[in-house]
């Protein structure tokens, strides 16, 4: 763990039971309970944040939207949710998540309802319910330096990556929203969410607890992201995860249309493999965690982008789709959610505990913000050549570039942090 003169060291190895700084050290029971609550707050956000994009065609067919509106509608809840979890990763180190959780999820009920009932007649409508439906896309922001705090060091990759499977929410949404609509009416599926919210926002207000030990920063809120945006490490691991989630985001939001346009699979089939390569990615985050636990951040990451790289290149030559492609996904798939594990378990081995919440939010939108980049490269390479080739040799090439940025830069500053930690 880094340290600076001025920042308050992390109490560590203490046997559960034993008291450290005069206060009990949490038991395995409880840390664990809080994670599980922290996990469910993240899925359930997740879920109200990801209600737009299913019913984009819906949207686009009944209110006369342009192929630009229809992207439009989707991608606001997805920026601002990004770039929100900067200011309320800063409030979480502030506050603690007991205050933040039941805060976040109760403010994403407004926008929710307000979509669901009386704001999807215009673009005009659309527009302001999802700018403020981004408030769920910050839990992410909220849950990483609250679990950080209930784990001892060697212990935080797994835990970290066991919160990230919370990304399946989005996962929820993309298989109930539209039933729901055709099942029910279009409110349908937002009062459902929204009951959700308020059920998860009173039972974090009850059984939630921030961790004995948790350090609480003492500058404020505009000099502590002043200070980490001079962190080095908080830049190294924004474009590690730029590259890890925002892959995941990308494939998870246009992988419907490539496997469409170059196999000819109908729309549900398509949907259906994106679906796997979602399940898959989310299984693979816990376990990345794990790994960095075991062998070291640095090795997972690396081995995670030589693998993106290498299906990526297989991918570019569009082999047959059974069994070749469909192994080259499910590659990418794994390595990505992996990778994104592994780029939290090294925020939390190297970021100060005061500090992990605002870096967290730097990070959180860098990845959230780079999965718009792959999908406009892949349409306009596909525009131009008639070919997704380039854009996937591109991706291989970002990939490479990534792991040996891994193995160099930021293997250096993982030795020097274990050599200032150590003296």
């Amino acid at each position: 763990m880094m340290t600076s003169a001025d920042e308050p060291r992390e109490p560590r190895g203490a046997a559960p039971g034993r008291e450290v700084d005069g206060r009990p050290e949490p038991g395995t029971g409880q840390r664990v309970l809080m994670l599980i609550l922290a996990t469910i707050g993240f899925a359930v956000n997740f879920w109200a944040w990801a209600l737009l994009s299913p019913l984009g065609p819906r949207f686009k067919e009944s209110l006369g939207l342009t192929a630009f509106e229809q992207a439009l509608v989707v991608a606001v809840p997805v920026v601002v949710g990004s770039l929100g979890r900067i200011p309320v990763g800063a409030l979480t180190d502030r506050l603690g998540g007991r205050v933040m959780f039941p805060l976040v999820s109760a403010a994403t009920i407004v926008p929710v309802l307000y979509v669901g009932v009386a704001g999807h007649d215009s673009l005009a409508a659309l527009l302001v319910g999802g700018f403020f439906l981004g408030i769920g896309g910050t839990a992410f922001a909220v849950g990483v330096p609250f679990v950080n705090a209930w784990f001892p060091p060697e212990r935080r990759g797994l835990a970290i990556g066991v919160f990230g499977a919370g990304m399946g929410g989005t996962a929820i949404s993309a298989l109930t929203t539209v039933r729901l609509v055709n099942s029910s009416s279009l409110a349908t599926p937002f009062l459902v969410t929204a009951a959700a919210l308020a059920l998860y926002a009173a039972l974090a207000a009850l059984l939630l607890r921030d961790a004995p030990n948790r350090v609480q920063p003492a500058e404020s809120l505009p000099r502590r992201l002043s200070a980490v945006g001079r962190m080095v490490v908080t830049w190294q691991a924004a474009a590690l995860y730029a590259v890890a989630f925002g892959g995941y985001v990308a494939f998870s939001v246009y992988l419907p249309a490539y496997l469409k346009t170059a196999y000819g699979l109908s729309q549900s089939d398509a949907s259906m493999r994106m679906a796997g390569f979602v399940l898959l990615a989310v299984l693979m985050r816990p376990l990345g965690g794990w790994a960095s636990d075991q062998i070291g951040s640095v090795r997972v990451l690396a081995v995670a982008m030589t693998a993106v790289s290498v299906a990526a290149v297989v991918q570019a030559t569009t082999p047959v789709l059974v069994p070749v492609a469909t192994i080259a996904f499910l590659v990418m798939a794994a390595a990505l959610g992996a990778g994104t594990g592994a780029v939290f378990a090294l925020v939390a081995q190297l970021v100060p505990a005061a500090r992990v919440g605002a870096v967290t939010g730097v990070v959180g939108a860098a990845g959230g913000l780079g999965g718009f980049v792959p999908p406009l490269v892949m349409g306009a390479v596909f525009g131009h050549y008639g070919s997704y080739a380039a854009g996937l040799a591109a991706l291989a090439v970002v990939a490479a570039a990534t792991g040996l940025f891994t193995l160099t830069t930021v293997r250096h500053r993982v030795h020097v942090a274990l050599a200032v930690g150590a003296a």
